[in-house]
């Protein structure tokens, strides 16, 4: 074999293994995904066998319609899609016009101003907790929507996520329209936005997701079993249901799906912001 046909059997070889060990580690990570659904669809007595079966000797589709039976998972989730739609919506708005001004507008102790906003990424969410739920709490708001939503309304994330992106926007655009008579709204709404969807998509992404699996603050602020949100209703179904792993597991994979549907629909744009964001100070 001469030197140029080794040359191409070794780099073939490199390339079939690295793509085993790729699938590999996916097939790893999805491991315990894999062994939720099937569980879900097992009957009680193949869960404790020893050793495991990954498959069930009959799929047992009804362990779904038996959870929702069990507790009021379809409340859970509606709640769930209501603050967790909110709270995406909301941070569209808000990071969006604030990024714009850090982005765009020039004025006296405006970089300060910024790095101190971005300074509060670094404060940790436990030191915050009680002071939100006192302010809440003189509010009136608690076991409310309103607790769940407000204080998700903004966020410095994502008000530097749409900054950085925004920044690689030309400003020839910009002074186009500003020269047609377009106020900064109209700029904003019309030429900015439009330009910026796998940003606001990224962020969109992340903020439900955020959202939807939030446990923490729901369990601190909700106290009655009608404002409940998904992942607090499953921790009390598990806590109330000790032994019944079958339904569990299948709350547990119908919680899951929402997030998967989201990202599914919306992976194209949120690789494309990842990759764009951040490309110009």
């Amino acid at each position: 074999m001469s030197g140029k046909g080794l040359n191409k059997t070794i780099k073939i070889s490199k390339g079939i293994i690295f793509h085993l060990v790729i699938y590999a580690l996916a097939l790893a990570t999805l491991a315990p995904f894999i062994w939720m659904v099937l569980t879900s669809l097992k009957d009680m007595n193949e869960i404790y066998v020893y050793p495991p079966r990954w498959l069930p000797e009959k799929f047992r589709f009804e362990n779904y319609k038996n959870a929702f039976e069990a507790a009021p998972f379809g409340r859970y989730y509606l709640n769930s899609i209501i603050v967790s739609l909110s709270v995406t919506l909301g941070q569209l708005i808000t990071c969006s016009m604030a990024a714009f001004a850090f982005a765009r507008l020039r004025f006296r102790g405006s970089n300060i101003l910024f790095y101190i906003f971005l300074g509060t990424m670094m404060i940790p969410y436990n030191v915050t907790m009680i002071p939100s739920f006192m302010m809440l709490y003189w509010l009136g708001w608690i076991d409310s929507f309103k607790a769940l939503i407000v204080p998700g309304l903004a966020s410095a994330f994502g008000t530097f996520l749409l900054r950085q992106f925004f920044m690689t926007i030309p400003k020839e655009l910009e002074e186009a329209a500003y020269i047609d008579g377009a106020s900064r709204f109209s700029v904003l709404m019309r030429i900015i936005i439009p330009l910026s969807k796998p940003a606001l998509a990224t962020l969109a992404i992340f903020t439900f997701m955020g959202a939807f699996n939030d446990f923490i603050w729901s369990l601190i602020v909700l106290n009655s079993e009608e404002m409940r949100t998904v992942q607090l209703g499953l921790a009390i179904f598990r806590d109330r249901y000790l032994t019944q792993w079958d339904l569990l597991m299948a709350g547990s994979v119908t919680a899951v799906l929402p997030i998967l549907l989201v990202f599914f629909f919306a992976q194209k744009y949120f690789i494309k912001g990842i990759t764009l964001s951040g490309l110009k100070e």
